[in-house]
Protein backbone atom coordinates (compact mmCIF):
# COMPACT_ATOMS: atom_id res chain seq x y z
CA UNK A 1 0.00 0.00 0.00
CA UNK A 2 1.32 3.42 -0.85
CA UNK A 3 2.29 5.40 2.23
CA UNK A 4 0.24 8.49 1.40
CA UNK A 5 -2.98 6.70 0.40
CA UNK A 6 -5.87 6.48 2.87
CA UNK A 7 -6.95 3.07 4.09
CA UNK A 8 -9.69 1.84 1.72
CA UNK A 9 -13.06 0.69 2.95
CA UNK A 10 -12.99 -3.08 3.44
CA UNK A 11 -16.37 -4.76 3.13
CA UNK A 12 -17.24 -8.30 4.14
CA UNK A 13 -19.83 -10.27 2.20
CA UNK A 14 -20.83 -13.89 1.98
CA UNK A 15 -21.68 -15.51 -1.36
CA UNK A 16 -24.05 -18.33 -2.26
CA UNK A 17 -26.21 -17.81 0.82
CA UNK A 18 -28.78 -15.23 1.88
CA UNK A 19 -27.55 -15.18 5.47
CA UNK A 20 -24.14 -14.12 6.83
CA UNK A 21 -23.94 -17.46 8.64
CA UNK A 22 -23.92 -19.44 5.39
CA UNK A 23 -21.97 -19.49 2.15
CA UNK A 24 -18.40 -18.36 1.63
CA UNK A 25 -17.17 -15.05 3.09
CA UNK A 26 -15.08 -12.72 0.98
CA UNK A 27 -13.42 -9.40 1.52
CA UNK A 28 -14.50 -6.74 -0.98
CA UNK A 29 -12.67 -3.48 -1.69
CA UNK A 30 -14.73 -1.44 -4.15
CA UNK A 31 -11.96 1.12 -4.67
CA UNK A 32 -8.47 -0.37 -4.54
CA UNK A 33 -6.87 2.45 -6.52
CA UNK A 34 -4.44 3.29 -3.71
CA UNK A 35 -3.30 -0.29 -3.12
CA UNK A 36 -0.30 -2.09 -4.55
CA UNK A 37 0.04 -5.87 -4.64
CA UNK A 38 1.53 -6.04 -1.17
CA UNK A 39 -1.32 -3.96 0.20
CA UNK A 40 -3.96 -6.20 -1.35
CA UNK A 41 -2.23 -9.31 -0.06
CA UNK A 42 -1.96 -7.81 3.42
CA UNK A 43 -5.69 -7.09 3.50
CA UNK A 44 -6.53 -10.59 2.27
CA UNK A 45 -4.22 -12.16 4.85
CA UNK A 46 -5.64 -9.99 7.62
CA UNK A 47 -9.20 -10.98 6.79
CA UNK A 48 -8.26 -14.65 6.55
CA UNK A 49 -11.03 -15.48 4.08
CA UNK A 50 -10.26 -17.87 1.24
CA UNK A 51 -10.26 -14.90 -1.16
CA UNK A 52 -10.82 -11.16 -1.24
CA UNK A 53 -11.63 -9.04 -4.30
CA UNK A 54 -10.21 -5.64 -5.25
CA UNK A 55 -11.69 -3.30 -7.86
CA UNK A 56 -9.96 -0.66 -9.94
CA UNK A 57 -10.79 1.14 -13.19
CA UNK A 58 -11.46 -1.05 -16.23
CA UNK A 59 -8.80 -1.51 -18.91
CA UNK A 60 -9.24 0.49 -22.08
CA UNK A 61 -11.58 -1.21 -24.52
CA UNK A 62 -13.26 -3.54 -21.99
CA UNK A 63 -16.72 -2.28 -22.90
CA UNK A 64 -19.74 -2.55 -20.65
CA UNK A 65 -21.89 0.22 -19.23
CA UNK A 66 -20.24 3.33 -17.86
CA UNK A 67 -19.71 2.93 -14.13
CA UNK A 68 -20.49 -0.79 -14.27
CA UNK A 69 -17.22 -2.18 -15.67
CA UNK A 70 -14.10 -2.83 -13.59
CA UNK A 71 -10.77 -4.54 -13.29
CA UNK A 72 -11.03 -7.11 -10.50
CA UNK A 73 -8.19 -8.95 -8.78
CA UNK A 74 -8.39 -11.73 -6.23
CA UNK A 75 -6.04 -12.55 -3.38
CA UNK A 76 -6.04 -15.49 -0.98
CA UNK A 77 -4.18 -15.09 2.32
CA UNK A 78 -1.11 -16.49 0.53
CA UNK A 79 -1.14 -15.26 -3.07
CA UNK A 80 -3.05 -13.77 -5.97
CA UNK A 81 -5.35 -16.15 -7.87
CA UNK A 82 -6.51 -15.67 -11.48
CA UNK A 83 -10.22 -16.04 -10.82
CA UNK A 84 -12.55 -16.51 -7.86
CA UNK A 85 -16.25 -17.17 -8.29
CA UNK A 86 -17.53 -16.51 -4.79
CA UNK A 87 -15.65 -13.21 -4.46
CA UNK A 88 -17.10 -12.18 -7.85
CA UNK A 89 -20.64 -12.92 -6.64
CA UNK A 90 -19.97 -11.10 -3.35
CA UNK A 91 -18.60 -8.07 -5.20
CA UNK A 92 -21.53 -7.99 -7.60
CA UNK A 93 -24.02 -8.03 -4.73
CA UNK A 94 -22.09 -5.27 -2.95
CA UNK A 95 -22.14 -3.13 -6.11
CA UNK A 96 -25.82 -3.80 -6.75
CA UNK A 97 -26.70 -2.65 -3.25
CA UNK A 98 -25.14 0.70 -4.15
CA UNK A 99 -26.01 1.13 -7.84
CA UNK A 100 -28.92 -1.24 -8.38
CA UNK A 101 -29.29 -4.56 -10.20
CA UNK A 102 -28.24 -4.94 -13.81
CA UNK A 103 -25.27 -5.96 -15.90
CA UNK A 104 -21.67 -5.75 -14.69
CA UNK A 105 -18.45 -6.52 -16.53
CA UNK A 106 -15.21 -7.59 -14.87
CA UNK A 107 -11.74 -7.85 -16.39
CA UNK A 108 -9.98 -10.71 -14.58
CA UNK A 109 -6.57 -12.29 -15.10
CA UNK A 110 -8.42 -15.27 -16.60
CA UNK A 111 -10.45 -13.17 -19.05
CA UNK A 112 -13.61 -11.08 -19.22
CA UNK A 113 -16.42 -12.18 -16.88
CA UNK A 114 -19.93 -10.70 -17.25
CA UNK A 115 -22.21 -10.78 -14.21
CA UNK A 116 -25.98 -10.22 -14.20
CA UNK A 117 -27.61 -9.12 -10.95
CA UNK A 118 -31.37 -9.42 -10.49
CA UNK A 119 -33.66 -8.63 -7.57
CA UNK A 120 -36.60 -10.77 -6.53
CA UNK A 121 -38.60 -10.03 -3.43
CA UNK A 122 -35.87 -7.81 -2.04
CA UNK A 123 -33.18 -10.47 -2.53
CA UNK A 124 -30.27 -9.83 -4.88
CA UNK A 125 -28.99 -12.71 -6.98
CA UNK A 126 -25.82 -12.57 -9.07
CA UNK A 127 -24.93 -14.89 -11.95
CA UNK A 128 -21.48 -14.90 -13.52
CA UNK A 129 -20.63 -16.23 -16.96
CA UNK A 130 -17.30 -18.04 -17.06
CA UNK A 131 -14.55 -17.78 -19.61
CA UNK A 132 -14.51 -20.65 -22.11
CA UNK A 133 -13.72 -23.85 -20.17
CA UNK A 134 -11.89 -27.06 -20.94
CA UNK A 135 -10.94 -30.32 -19.25
CA UNK A 136 -7.90 -32.56 -19.39
CA UNK A 137 -6.92 -35.98 -18.10
CA UNK A 138 -4.75 -36.39 -15.01
CA UNK A 139 -1.73 -38.68 -15.05
CA UNK A 140 -2.14 -41.91 -13.12
CA UNK A 141 0.76 -41.10 -10.80
CA UNK A 142 -0.68 -37.67 -10.00
CA UNK A 143 -4.09 -39.16 -9.30
CA UNK A 144 -2.52 -41.73 -6.99
CA UNK A 145 -0.72 -38.96 -5.13
CA UNK A 146 -3.92 -36.93 -4.77
CA UNK A 147 -5.79 -39.92 -3.37
CA UNK A 148 -2.93 -40.70 -0.99
CA UNK A 149 -2.89 -37.09 0.28
CA UNK A 150 -6.66 -37.24 0.81
CA UNK A 151 -6.46 -40.75 2.31
CA UNK A 152 -9.17 -41.83 -0.11
CA UNK A 153 -8.99 -45.42 -1.40
CA UNK A 154 -9.51 -45.59 -5.15
CA UNK A 155 -12.39 -47.98 -4.51
CA UNK A 156 -14.29 -45.11 -2.84
CA UNK A 157 -14.50 -43.16 -6.11
CA UNK A 158 -17.65 -43.16 -8.25
CA UNK A 159 -16.68 -44.93 -11.50
CA UNK A 160 -19.31 -42.95 -13.43
CA UNK A 161 -17.27 -39.77 -12.89
CA UNK A 162 -13.70 -40.23 -14.12
CA UNK A 163 -11.08 -37.96 -12.50
CA UNK A 164 -10.25 -34.93 -14.61
CA UNK A 165 -8.67 -31.51 -14.31
CA UNK A 166 -11.27 -28.89 -15.28
CA UNK A 167 -10.80 -25.21 -16.03
CA UNK A 168 -13.28 -22.32 -16.22
CA UNK A 169 -10.99 -19.51 -15.07
CA UNK A 170 -8.90 -21.62 -12.69
CA UNK A 171 -7.78 -25.27 -12.61
CA UNK A 172 -9.53 -27.77 -10.34
CA UNK A 173 -9.11 -31.52 -9.94
CA UNK A 174 -12.55 -33.18 -9.98
CA UNK A 175 -12.92 -36.33 -7.89
CA UNK A 176 -16.29 -37.98 -7.29
CA UNK A 177 -17.08 -39.92 -4.13
CA UNK A 178 -19.24 -43.02 -4.37
CA UNK A 179 -21.11 -42.18 -1.14
CA UNK A 180 -22.10 -39.15 0.90
CA UNK A 181 -20.28 -40.67 3.88
CA UNK A 182 -17.02 -40.69 1.90
CA UNK A 183 -17.47 -37.01 1.05
CA UNK A 184 -18.26 -36.14 4.67
CA UNK A 185 -15.09 -37.80 5.97
CA UNK A 186 -12.43 -35.29 4.97
CA UNK A 187 -9.14 -35.26 6.89
CA UNK A 188 -6.24 -34.81 4.50
CA UNK A 189 -2.48 -34.25 4.55
CA UNK A 190 -2.36 -30.46 4.08
CA UNK A 191 1.31 -30.16 3.08
CA UNK A 192 1.25 -33.18 0.77
CA UNK A 193 -1.86 -32.05 -1.11
CA UNK A 194 -0.56 -28.47 -1.28
CA UNK A 195 2.69 -29.63 -2.89
CA UNK A 196 0.84 -31.63 -5.55
CA UNK A 197 -1.56 -28.77 -6.26
CA UNK A 198 1.31 -26.32 -6.75
CA UNK A 199 2.98 -28.75 -9.15
CA UNK A 200 -0.22 -29.18 -11.19
CA UNK A 201 -1.25 -25.51 -10.87
CA UNK A 202 -4.54 -26.41 -9.17
CA UNK A 203 -6.63 -23.90 -7.25
CA UNK A 204 -8.82 -26.43 -5.41
CA UNK A 205 -9.73 -30.09 -5.49
CA UNK A 206 -13.44 -30.36 -6.32
CA UNK A 207 -14.82 -33.31 -4.38
CA UNK A 208 -18.37 -34.23 -5.42
CA UNK A 209 -21.16 -36.68 -4.66
CA UNK A 210 -24.20 -37.01 -6.88
CA UNK A 211 -27.48 -37.05 -4.94
CA UNK A 212 -29.74 -37.10 -8.00
CA UNK A 213 -29.68 -36.24 -11.71
CA UNK A 214 -29.19 -32.52 -11.15
CA UNK A 215 -28.23 -32.24 -7.47
CA UNK A 216 -24.69 -32.57 -6.14
CA UNK A 217 -22.91 -32.09 -2.84
CA UNK A 218 -19.39 -30.67 -3.11
CA UNK A 219 -16.35 -29.85 -0.98
CA UNK A 220 -13.15 -28.01 -1.94
CA UNK A 221 -9.83 -28.42 -0.11
CA UNK A 222 -7.81 -25.24 -0.69
CA UNK A 223 -4.37 -25.65 0.93
CA UNK A 224 -2.62 -23.55 -1.74
CA UNK A 225 -4.63 -20.59 -0.47
CA UNK A 226 -3.75 -21.26 3.14
CA UNK A 227 -7.27 -22.50 3.88
CA UNK A 228 -8.16 -26.09 4.78
CA UNK A 229 -11.49 -25.96 2.95
CA UNK A 230 -13.37 -23.43 0.86
CA UNK A 231 -17.03 -23.17 2.02
CA UNK A 232 -18.51 -22.38 -1.44
CA UNK A 233 -16.47 -22.30 -4.61
CA UNK A 234 -17.89 -20.58 -7.69
CA UNK A 235 -14.85 -21.11 -9.92
CA UNK A 236 -14.86 -24.83 -9.15
CA UNK A 237 -18.62 -24.97 -9.77
CA UNK A 238 -18.06 -23.48 -13.23
CA UNK A 239 -15.26 -25.97 -13.92
CA UNK A 240 -17.48 -28.80 -12.72
CA UNK A 241 -20.28 -27.70 -15.03
CA UNK A 242 -17.88 -27.89 -17.96
CA UNK A 243 -16.67 -31.29 -16.78
CA UNK A 244 -20.09 -32.95 -16.53
CA UNK A 245 -21.17 -31.54 -19.88
CA UNK A 246 -17.99 -32.57 -21.70
CA UNK A 247 -18.27 -36.11 -20.37
CA UNK A 248 -21.97 -36.33 -21.28
CA UNK A 249 -23.06 -36.79 -17.66
CA UNK A 250 -25.81 -34.16 -17.97
CA UNK A 251 -27.82 -32.77 -20.92
CA UNK A 252 -26.40 -29.91 -22.98
CA UNK A 253 -29.15 -27.71 -21.53
CA UNK A 254 -29.13 -28.24 -17.77
CA UNK A 255 -29.57 -26.49 -14.45
CA UNK A 256 -27.61 -28.09 -11.63
CA UNK A 257 -27.81 -27.41 -7.90
CA UNK A 258 -24.61 -27.72 -5.88
CA UNK A 259 -24.82 -27.85 -2.09
CA UNK A 260 -21.62 -26.86 -0.34
CA UNK A 261 -20.57 -25.87 3.17
CA UNK A 262 -22.93 -28.18 5.04
CA UNK A 263 -20.04 -30.15 6.52
CA UNK A 264 -18.50 -26.87 7.73
CA UNK A 265 -21.69 -25.51 9.27
CA UNK A 266 -21.87 -22.82 6.53
CA UNK A 267 -24.49 -24.16 4.10
CA UNK A 268 -24.61 -22.58 0.67
CA UNK A 269 -26.22 -23.24 -2.68
CA UNK A 270 -24.74 -22.70 -6.14
CA UNK A 271 -26.78 -22.85 -9.33
CA UNK A 272 -24.88 -24.01 -12.41
CA UNK A 273 -26.56 -23.37 -15.77
CA UNK A 274 -25.47 -24.96 -19.04
CA UNK A 275 -26.79 -23.78 -22.41
CA UNK A 276 -26.61 -25.73 -25.64
CA UNK A 277 -24.39 -23.99 -28.17
CA UNK A 278 -22.58 -21.90 -25.55
CA UNK A 279 -19.44 -23.48 -24.05
CA UNK A 280 -19.38 -21.04 -21.15
CA UNK A 281 -20.86 -21.93 -17.76
CA UNK A 282 -23.10 -19.74 -15.64
CA UNK A 283 -22.87 -19.86 -11.85
CA UNK A 284 -25.32 -17.99 -9.69
CA UNK A 285 -26.32 -17.43 -6.11
CA UNK A 286 -27.39 -14.93 -3.50
CA UNK A 287 -25.20 -12.93 -1.16
CA UNK A 288 -25.34 -11.02 2.10
CA UNK A 289 -23.28 -8.43 3.91
CA UNK A 290 -21.45 -9.56 7.03
CA UNK A 291 -21.76 -6.83 9.63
Amino acid sequence: MTTNAPQPEILRYTAFAGSPEGGNPAGVVLDATGLDDAGMLAIAAGLGYSESAFLTAPPEGLGGQAGRAYTIRYFSPKAEVPFCGHATIATAVALAERTGPGELLFATRAGTVPVAVTEEGGTLRATLTSVEPHTEEIAAADLAEALAALDWPAADLDPAFPPRIAFAGARHLVLAAATRARLADLAYDFARLEALMHRLDLTTVQLVWRESAGVFHVRDPFPVGGVVEDPATGAAAAAFGAYVRELGLVPEDAVLTLHQGEDLGRPGELTVTLRAGDPRVRVGGTGARIV
